[in-house]
């Protein structure tokens, strides 16, 4: 998401900064965009920087099967010029602005510190038969593996499947998820 809305933006001839706490990352970015961006290490004084100085912010944070991080205070907000716009796309995963609410394609925005707020729970929604020709294309190969060998042997040839297993025979095996509901969490090789 974060890749699609930095391509749009440069595409538009906005100024675009990317912020990650992944180097590595960073430093791929910059190649790939060929520095038509500014790349900036993720910390507190990076981020409050940036927000000051943006007309639109989009928060893509996300931990697999955890809840996002706020890590947009407001209190940065505060600091943005009036009429600006922040979309959360980690809303789903709770938010990573301080002051995101979950709102409706029916009733997409709301003002909080002056700032115009964007935070559609389920945005893929807006497109449904795209979004789910999408998700079909992505996850038929692992329903087709599951189907053929059963959940044990897939999820012991595939890396893949063992990792998208969030609960398994009354379980919760992915710790994200059980730290996030404060559950208690089971290795999957324990319970399958």
């Amino acid at each position: 998401m974060g890749i699609n809305a930095a391509k749009m933006g440069v595409g538009l001839g906005a100024h675009v900064t990317i912020i990650d706490k992944n180097l590595e990352r960073l430093r791929d970015l910059d190649d790939i965009f060929n520095n038509s961006i500014v790349t900036l290490a993720s910390n507190v004084w990076t981020i409050h920087e940036s927000v000051k100085l943006a007309d639109l912010v989009v928060g893509g944070v996300l931990i697999p099967g955890a809840s996002a991080p706020r890590l947009v205070r407001r209190s940065m907000l505060r600091d943005m010029r009036a009429g600006s716009v922040v979309v959360d796309v980690a809303i789903d995963q709770g938010g990573c602005f301080e002051t995101s609410r979950a709102t409706t394609h029916t009733d997409p925005v709301y003002v909080e510190e002056r700032v115009i707020h964007y935070c559609v729970s389920n945005m893929p929604a807006a497109v449904p038969n795209t979004s789910t020709l999408g998700l079909t294309n992505a996850t038929f190969p692992y329903l087709m593996q599951l189907a053929n060998q059963g959940v044990g042997a897939a999820c012991e040839r595939s890396d893949a499947i063992r990792q998208g297993v969030n609960t398994c025979n009354g379980h919760i095996t992915y710790a994200a998820v059980a730290e996030s509901q404060n559950r208690t969490y089971r290795e999957l090789r324990e319970v399958i």
